[in-house]
């Protein structure tokens, strides 16, 4: 287990922290309870009994191995990933590796995988038959004793995993690892839709147009969904239906917000369910007993439900568990075949989750535990949903995140801009870093510019080839907003991004030097022309059909929108951080930008870590660069 920290520790020590429990689950039966932890620095699977709490068996790799993901896959047997850690990576490698194991400890075997039928030196884990490809699970069929279903990718010969390959999906015996191949799926970058019965009916995915394309499966036959001519883009199953041949689907018309549909297969019709006007769904809740749709979350600020079948008891439960717990957002994460028993996490701005397990025949709520438990909620700051128009028009929405106990007048400000740029966005909740700058006294912004998911295609599609312009105006006017407020003191400004938010962070500081005093990039991106040549999305044919798509090619056009060929309009002071393993934004990204300041003799800061990719997985790194973030910030902003 973890320790608790010391009351000693810094803010920055204890705000990198990561969570002492995640992934909790209940058996299929309800005898058991499951979850991750961590053990000398590792993650270890253990295993409760629910009743009593007491320690039945915990899972712990020797050597360099970790748990990684796993399901439960009948009442007494689990199935998870093995990870590695290697010392040119923090973060865990996993290459595809199912191993089994009974609740008990009792009749380890190795499931899936590369490796050979030996046996391991020290180990009593039984091998199978190796198969170069990594596997994930699909469906473990917790009420078939015997099978799961696997999907694998096949191993080409590359260094990486090709996710453009088409999958091969797998019937796997739980105890002795034999498997069937069931079938192929018809494009890359799968993702396997299965129905009450455990058979697979639908693959989505993306073409090399990047292009979201949906089949079907008909008697053996994948069929294209293009042929149901149902007028929608986006077009995504969600869950079956209590019809036949009809299922609930996502889609889009005129590139709107994401509508949830019910659509009939045989007759190629469709029927509205629900849709926002300006917002699209944030989470689809299935029933996982019929795996039908009952609830619809959006955000639009505040997390709120639409109950598409209110006579559910998910729905029911859901509704009573919010009443029971106000305040708080509400996940089902697990639950028993008989939907007795479930395990509940609640969570908010100010609480990164708590677990519960709820016994619905005795309307029973206990207490389990909680992700991060030295973290107190009632000293954490309070996320406030804002929005204001931009420059031209546009309704911006963002996040103010303001520290305790203080007045939100006059506040040193931290614009804190999101990755992406684009699927992606802000949401209400708990974010460690922004909660460590609001303890520290800082006022924290985020911004949901356009360009980013979550409020429609033609919003989305705003920022595309305006990655260094409307997407940082956006940024800008959100700043301005708040300082007119009087919320922030417009001569204590700092903006602090990583990835494509580190990009902003450089970018926006170009556009407007005497803004901010101070950025920060983290894993930024610097450099377009360079990043189009030389990165992990670069490497395939989607990548390179998405960078046409949101960047262009205009090569003027590209330079006038990196940082690194405008270093002479900068003012700001800075710190540039970097992974020394990272493939999204490589090196390469910061080294332009390097030489190029050089060039302008402009100073700056710099802290790259090795054995890091994109984006910090290692407590201690994460701390070491929280512990810069507040000095480098505090410095510049002249607060003590």
């Amino acid at each position: 287990m973890i320790a608790i920290p010391s009351t000693h520790a810094s803010n920055a020590e204890l705000f990198s922290r990561g969570s002492e429990y995640t992934d909790l689950k209940i058996s299929p039966n309800g005898k058991y309870i499951s979850a991750v932890t961590a053990h000398q620095g590792k993650k270890t699977l253990v295993i409760l009994k629910t009743d009593t709490k007491q320690l039945v068996h915990a899972i712990y790799f020797p050597g360099n191995a970790e748990v990684g993901d796993y399901e439960w896959v009948n009442s007494e047997r689990l199935v998870l990933q093995k990870m590695y850690l290697k010392g040119w990576s923090e973060q865990p490698l996993y290459y595809g590796e199912l191993m089994a194991v009974n609740a008990d400890g009792t009749k380890a075997t190795y499931l899936f995988g590369y490796n050979n039928g030996q046996m391991q030196t020290g180990s009593h884990i039984k091998k199978n038959t190796a198969i170069r490809a990594t596997a994930y699970i699909l469906d473990p069929l917790p009420k078939d004793e015997k099978y799961m279903l696997v999907n694998a990718i096949a191993w080409n010969g590359g260094s990486n995993l090709d996710y453009s390959q088409n999958q091969q999906v797998y019937r796997v015996d739980v105890n002795s690892g034999t498997r069937k191949k069931i079938l192929t799926s018809p494009v890359g970058y799968t993702t396997f839709l299965t129905n009450f019965e455990g058979e697979v009916k639908f693959a989505s995915g993306i073409n090399a147009d990047n292009e979201t394309k949906l089949f079907y499966r008909d008697n053996g036959d994948w069929i294209d969904s293009k042929n149901l001519n149902l007028g929608l883009t986006d077009f995504n199953p969600i869950s079956f239906s209590d019809q036949p041949n009809t299922i609930f689907a996502a889609g889009r018309e005129q590139d709107d917000t994401l509508g949830v549909y019910k659509v009939n297969l045989s007759h190629g019709t469709k029927e509205k369910v629900i849709q926002e006007d300006k917002i699209d769904p944030s989470h689809f809740w299935i029933n996982k007993q019929t795996k039908q749709l009952y609830a619809v979350e959006y955000q639009d600020g505040y997390p709120t439900y639409d109950f598409v079948d209110p006579a559910d008891a998910h729905s029911k439960l859901l509704k009573q568990l919010l009443a029971s717990l106000p305040g708080h957002q509400i996940h089902i994460v697990s639950e028993t075949t008989d939907a007795n028993q479930f395990i509940i996490k609640a969570f908010n701005d100010r609480n990164p989750g708590d677990y519960y397990l709820f016994i619905a025949d005795k309307k029973q709520l206990i207490y389990l535990v909680a992700e991060k438990k030295w973290l107190d909620p009632e000293q954490m700051a309070e996320v406030k949903p804002i929005h204001f128009t931009s420059r031209d028009g546009k309704t911006i929405n963002g996040y103010l995140t303001l520290p305790n106990n203080k007045e939100a007048k006059n506040l040193p400000l931290i614009v804190n801009p999101h990755g992406g740029p684009h699927g992606v966005r802000d949401w209400w909740g708990f974010n460690s870093q922004n909660q460590l700058l609001a303890k520290e006294g800082f006022a924290v912004l985020q911004v949901n510019f356009r360009g980013s998911g979550g409020y429609g295609k033609k919003f989305e599609q705003a920022g595309y080839l305006n990655w260094g312009t409307n997407i940082q105006y956006d940024i800008i006017d959100a700043t301005q907003h708040v300082i007119e407020q009087g919320i922030a003191n417009k001569e204590q400004v700092c903006i602090v991004g990583s990835s494509f938010g580190g990009y902003s962070a450089l970018q926006s500081a170009v556009i407007e030097p005497t803004l901010f005093k101070c950025a920060i990039g983290f894993s930024g991106l610097y450099d377009l022309p360079l990043w189009k040549q030389d990165s992990d999305v670069s490497n395939s044919n989607y990548g390179q059909s998405y960078q046409e798509e949101v960047l262009g090619n205009d090569i003027n056009n590209l330079k006038a929108m990196s940082p690194a060929y405008n270093v002479n309009k900068l003012q700001a002071t800075l710190l540039l951080v970097h992974g020394e393993d990272d493939e999204r934004t490589p090196l390469t990204q910061l080294e332009s930008l390097e030489n190029a300041l050089k060039k302008q003799q402009f100073p700056y800061q710099k802290m790259v870590i090795s054995n890091e990719g994109h984006g910090f997985y290692n407590d201690t790194h994460q701390a070491m660069y929280y512990e810069k973030m507040l000095e480098f910030i505090k410095e510049n902003l002249n607060v003590k």
